[in-house]
């Protein structure tokens, strides 16, 4: 338990007020963002949604728009056509079910485009629901601190964290875990001379 409370006031002491970086003003704008994020950056998921969400304001206009012009707009993000797609069929889908994403795990999961990770981070995010989404990231640092074992799955993974540490911590720990990753324990060069875990690290720095 030690370790836990070790790995958790540190994450406070660098993160103390952790958000999620992708930009959205509208619940169903979330929904897409961390969509359009697999497999590629929050900046450039930022980047082509700033003008996408102006373009197509609301989600009428993302159903009904064409096509080929939202693969234009978020052609920097990779994966473009599938996800073009995924925008287009998640707006549809949507409007069905009254225009808002809903607190509903089972539909959003059958969303296109849309795995458990998808789902954890809108529930967390709109919802607080007390669950951890397990991307690149976290999986990284889990595996690095001896959290999870290096062939463990990102089911596992979240599995894992669940029961390690607070329920109530879950959705703070995600953010953290995301931004620790992303910004100190890095997959190349992670920064780890600096870093107050180095002792319970497994990994240490890779070359």
């Amino acid at each position: 338990m030690t370790t836990i409370n070790e790995i958790m006031e540190y994450l406070d002491y660098l993160f103390p007020d952790p958000r999620c970086e992708l930009h959205y003003t509208k619940d169903y704008e979330l929904l897409i963002a961390v969509m359009l994020s697999a497999q590629t950056t929050d900046k450039r998921v930022n980047m082509v949604t700033s003008v996408l969400f102006q373009k197509y304001p609301n989600l009428e206009s993302l159903r009904d728009a064409e096509i080929q012009d939202i693969i234009d707009i978020i052609r920097p993000i990779g994966t473009f056509e599938r996800k073009a797609n995924n925008i287009k069929l998640i707006a549809s889908k949507l409007l069905e079910k009254g225009g808002t994403v809903p607190n509903d795990r089972v539909f959003l999961e059958s969303l296109s485009g849309v795995g458990r990770k998808t789902a954890n981070v809108v529930l967390s995010n709109l919802f607080e629901t007390n669950c951890i989404a397990v991307d690149t990231h976290v999986s990284r640092v889990s595996k690095r601190l001896g959290l999870a074992f290096d062939n463990d799955d990102v089911v596992t993974i979240e599995k894992k964290l669940t029961q390690k540490f607070p329920t109530e911590k879950l959705g703070r720990l995600h953010h953290q875990l995301v931004l620790f990753g992303r910004y100190y324990c890095k997959a190349v060069k992670p920064e780890c001379d600096t870093c107050k875990l180095k002792k319970i690290c497994k990994r240490r720095y890779e070359k």
